[in-house]
């Protein structure tokens, strides 16, 4: 399984957290030198106060913990 797919994987089970709160994420691309994962907010986290804490404290810390190769996750 390659590391797209990988994220792909973790992405999903991170989901039913997000949809519980009328959110999403779109996962829009993996920059394998610089280990940068892009994804854009979607629905309630685009305009929540906190999404950039959801997404470096849980998403970031998700994908960080399971995929060495991932040194940051930006919004875009």
């Amino acid at each position: 399984m390659n590391n797209e797919q990988r994220i792909l994987e973790i992405l999903e089970q991170i989901r039913p957290a997000l949809h519980a709160d009328g959110g999403d994420v779109e996962f829009l691309g993996f920059d394998e030198g610089e280990g940068v994962v892009q994804l854009r907010l979607m629905g309630a986290c685009e305009s929540c106060p906190i999404s950039m804490v959801t997404l470096k404290d849980g998403i970031e810390r998700r994908l960080r913990s399971s995929l060495p190769q991932v040194t940051e996750v930006v919004a875009v």
